[in-house]
C-alpha cells in the first residue's frame, strides 16, 4: 500500500506550531490536565496510582462501557478503542475493502476517508453537496462495497437529518453495503434537537467512529473508537489493530473515561464557545460580503466559506504571511480553489478575527 501525501496535515506541519492565530482548527478549546482531573474529587490520586503496564487491545472494559453509553443499541463488547479517530478508518478500510471495490464518499472529505480506500486499490466516487440521498443512490453500482459519510460534516459544518440518514441506511441495506459513518462531531450540533441517531444504532453493517478530540476538546489524549455491531467485522478490525498501536496508553484511557462520565458538561462547554464565536463570524462575513460567500454551519467547529473572486490558496498564503492568521485552502481537500476552512471552536477567535479583518482593511 502506498498512500499519497496527506495534504491537510502537511499544510499544518508547515504552519501549526509557528503561526500566531490558528483560525482553521477543527477541534474546540482544550483544557489542562488539572482542569480535567478537577471534574472528580479523587481523580488525581487515582491517576497517580495507575499501573503503567500494557492495556487490553480492545480498550479497558470500563472505558468501552462509557463509550457504549453514548449509543442506544450498540453494547460495550462491540466498541473497539483506537488511537484517535483516524486509526479506526484505517482498520475498517483494510478489513472491509479490496482492490477493485467501489466506494462512495461524502465530499469534500478528510483525506483518510478517501486516500486509504484508493491505496487499497478501490475506486472512489465523491458524493458532493447538497448531500441528497437520491444522488447517492445513483452513484451506487454493482461493484460498490461501502458508503462513507461524515456527519456533522468537516469542512462544511453541514448536518444530515435523521430522515436523510435513514434514507442512506436504506440504500446501504438494499445493496448489502458497509456504511462507515465518521461521527467525530456527533454531540456538537448547534441545536442539540437536530442530532441524528448514530449509524451503528440503525444498521447492522454500519461502523460509527467517535473520538475525544472534536466534541470534548481532548485531542491530546489520542483516544478514538469504532462502534461495530457486526461481530465478524469487529474481530477483523481488532486483528488489524494488532499491526498498528496494539493497545492504547493507560493514562489516556483513564482520562478519556473520566471525561466521558462528564460528556454532557464538556460538550456544553464547547458548544457555548462555538455559538458565541459563530455570532462574531456572522457579523464579520456580513461586513465582508463583497469578498466572501458565507453559509452558517449547523454543527461542529468548522465552516467552508468561499471567495467571491480569486484563489483560496493564494489568499490563505497571503493572510498567514502578513497577519499571522492561518486559514486552510480548499486545495488541501482537492475541492477546487475557491473555499477555505475557518475554525470557530477556540477561545481566541475574537483576536484572530480582528487580525484578519485588520489585514483585509489594509489590503
Amino acid at each position: 500500500m502506498k498512500l499519497r501525501p496527506f495534504k491537510l496535515e502537511r499544510y499544518f506541519a508547515k504552519y501549526e506550531f509557528s503561526t500566531r492565530y490558528l483560525l482553521c482548527s477543527s477541534d474546540p478549546e482544550s483544557m489542562s490536565l488539572g482542569e480535567l482531573l478537577a471534574l472528580e474529587a479523587n481523580a488525581a490520586a487515582r491517576l497517580h496510582a495507575l499501573w503503567l503496564g500494557y492495556t487490553e487491545t480492545a480498550g479497558a472494559p470500563t472505558l468501552r462501557a462509557a463509550i457504549a453509553a453514548l449509543y442506544e443499541r450498540t453494547p460495550a463488547e462491540r466498541v473497539l478503542v483506537h488511537a484517535g479517530g483516524e486509526e479506526p478508518i484505517f482498520t475498517f478500510m483494510n478489513t472491509a475493502l479490496s482492490a477493485g471495490d467501489h466506494v462512495v464518499v461524502q465530499f469534500p472529505a478528510y483525506a483518510s476517508l478517501i486516500e486509504i480506500a484508493r491505496a487499497i486499490g478501490a475506486e472512489v466516487s465523491p458524493w458532493p453537496a447538497p448531500f441528497d440521498p437520491d444522488d447517492l443512490a445513483r452513484l451506487v453500482g454493482a461493484r460498490t462495497r461501502a458508503i462513507v459519510i461524515n456527519s456533522p460534516h468537516n469542512p462544511t459544518g453541514a448536518l444530515l437529518s435523521s430522515t436523510a440518514l435513514e434514507a442512506i441506511v436504506a440504500i446501504a441495506r438494499r445493496h448489502g453495503l458497509w456504511l462507515l459513518s465518521d461521527e467525530v462531531y456527533r454531540g456538537l450540533e448547534h441545536d442539540p434537537a437536530e442530532r441524528a441517531p448514530a449509524a451503528c444504532d440503525l444498521y447492522e453493517r454500519a461502523v460509527s467512529i467517535g473520538a475525544m478530540a472534536k466534541v470534548y476538546g481532548l485531542a491530546g489524549l489520542r483516544i478514538g473508537w469504532a462502534a461495530v455491531p457486526d461481530a465478524a467485522q469487529f474481530e477483523q478490525m481488532a486483528a488489524c489493530k494488532d499491526y498498528l498501536t496494539i493497545c492504547n496508553p493507560a493514562p489516556s484511557e483513564f482520562l478519556a473515561e473520566l471525561a466521558l462520565r462528564h460528556h454532557e458538561r464538556l460538550a456544553a462547554r464547547a458548544r457555548a464557545i462555538v455559538l458565541r464565536n459563530l455570532d462574531l463570524l456572522d457579523g464579520f462575513f456580513a461586513r465582508q460580503a463583497t469578498r466572501f460567500q458565507w453559509t452558517r454551519p449547523r454543527a461542529g467547529t468548522v465552516a467552508f466559506p468561499a471567495l467571491c473572486a480569486g484563489s483560496a490558496e493564494a489568499f490563505c498564503a497571503e493572510v498567514v504571511q502578513r497577519s499571522g492568521v492561518l486559514l486552510l485552502p480548499s486545495t488541501v481537500y482537492d475541492a477546487g480553489d475557491r473555499n477555505f476552512r475557518i475554525g470557530f471552536g477556540r477561545a481566541n477567535l475574537p483576536a484572530a478575527l480582528a487580525a484578519l479583518e485588520q489585514h483585509l482593511q489594509a489590503s
